[in-house]
């Protein structure tokens, strides 16, 4: 059996040592078992090691000053957009910013910052707050149900209203649903596998895995461009799709109806999956650990149920929990892949042209000389210290900084905040929960069952 270890490619010997395990084993963990195989690879290797998937050499790096020395590079050193499409390109398309480099990812990325920055932020806010309210005056007193459902419903009718600027309406209803087809197609570990591995992507038909894929991902392309195509006989808007209808590059140049499609996919999977995620986890420990619900229910009392979700965002304890659940259970485990182009030294190491650098976000939260005691769930650790960029990377860093990591974190707060305030829930059981594949996503198993008990007052 080869290994590795035995690996004929020259650029082999020049990377940091990792696992002897061939490389379809190492795809296999990676697919199914990533945090157990990363910790011990971690524990056996260090910061720095070489983690083969597929037919790629990724270079995980756990370190804070390796991760500060690649956010801080000049971005011209990495082809990042070749390095993340084999796994994003079939959902996102070709121009979404995450698959772009160079010129084109920054005007993309020039584009797209003004709607998630600023004074709009304070009109989401009550369209978040609103949206939420909705959805817990459904839950039924006693029923339990599955959080995770719950927080998706809300983040989906969040970005399609706050994104494309739709009220109920059948179009609406139809993106909801179909999106939600969509994302269930990869939604366990096994049927995520059609993400990673290209052979799996063939389309043998309609009842056939991609097959149902492609044929969903088609129905979305054409909602989607039949409201562009509507948009363009309108008056623009306060949404962020008439925005960057109207947003114009340097040379006066709007974007293409193909780079709106694939620009809105992005915001639509990045900005509502991820955040669906880590709001169930949320909850999960706020209620699992009741001490924290009853300190975060104290400090929303204090400002009250009328509060302007701008102030209510920037409550520092509400703020802790939000940042304990993104580094105990980060949605993703890596920051976005960025392929070397050029020689580049990082932790002793030269590394050559074709080498992928891969930041794990989990292994850098769970390092004990930055977060003690890493298995527990302590907001307080946000309060008592203030985390670098380095440090704390539930979004990445560098040019790859998710573009949405505000709106995602007003979000977050703004739903936990409205639900607190409005219905006392607890766990529907004391089954532990723990992290599995959901497509790119680590999501909790189960999903978190829950129950309300009761209306607040």
């Amino acid at each position: 059996m080869t290994t590795l270890l035995s690996d004929p490619n020259p650029l082999f010997a020049r990377l940091p040592k990792g696992p002897p395990d061939p490389q379809w084993w190492q795809t296999i963990q990676g697919i199914f078992r990533p945090l157990e195989y990363s910790e011990a690879a971690r524990k056996r290797y260090g910061d720095i090691f070489t983690f083969r998937f597929l037919n790629a050499y990724y270079v995980v790096v756990c370190d804070p000053q390796g991760i500060q020395k690649i956010f801080t590079a000049d971005p011209d050193l990495f082809d990042s957009g070749k390095a993340n499409a084999a796994f994003f390109q079939p959902s996102l398309g070709e121009n979404s910013l995450v698959l772009l480099d160079g010129k084109r990812h920054q005007r993309q990325r020039k584009l797209l910052m003004p709607p998630f920055h600023g004074e709009r932020m304070r009109t989401y806010g009550r369209l978040i707050c609103e949206i939420a309210e909705q959805t817990v005056d459904r839950w039924q007193i006693g029923e339990p149900f599955v959080m995770r459902d719950a927080t998706q419903d809300i983040s989906l009718r969040v970005i399609l209203r706050a994104v494309f600027g739709l009220a109920e309406g059948d179009r609406l209803q139809q993106l909801r649903h179909t999106l939600t087809q969509m994302l269930e197609v990869t939604a366990s570990p096994l049927r995520a596998s059609l993400l990673f591995v290209p052979a799996l992507q063939r389309d043998l038909g309609a009842w056939s895995p991609w097959g149902r894929f492609l044929r969903l991902r088609q129905q979305v392309d054409d909602l989607i461009y039949a409201e562009i195509a509507d948009r363009r006989q309108q008056e623009p808007g306060e949404d962020i799709l008439s925005l960057m209808m109207s947003a114009r590059d340097e040379d006066g140049k709007p974007m293409t109806d193909v780079e709106l499609r694939d620009e809105l996919m992005t915001l639509l999977f990045a900005g509502h999956e991820t955040t669906a995620t880590a709001l169930a986890w949320a909850f999960y420990w706020i209620h699992h650990q009741p001490e924290v619900g009853e300190k975060l229910l104290r400090e929303l009392d204090g400002v009250g149920a009328d509060a302007d979700p701008v102030e209510v965002a920037r409550l520092p304890y509400l703020h802790a929990v939000c940042c304990e659940t993104l580094r105990i259970c980060p949605v993703v485990l890596f920051t976005f892949a960025r392929m070397l182009k050029a020689p580049f030294e990082v932790m002793g190491y030269q590394l050559e042209p074709g080498t992928v650098l891969l930041p794990s976000i989990y292994l850098t939260h769970r390092r004990e000389d930055l977060y003690p005691e890493p298995e527990k769930f302590k907001p307080e650790r946000f309060l008592e210290r203030k985390y670098s960029a380095y440090e704390f990377i539930p979004f990445g860093g560098g040019d790859r900084l998710c573009i949405g990591y505000a709106f995602a974190q007003y979000e977050m707060k703004l739903v936990l905040a409205t639900a607190m305030q409005c219905v006392r829930l607890q766990l529907a059981n004391r089954r532990p929960v723990v992290p599995v594949r959901r497509g790119l996503t680590m999501s909790p198993s189960g999903g978190v069952r829950m129950v309300a008990i009761d209306r607040r007052q």
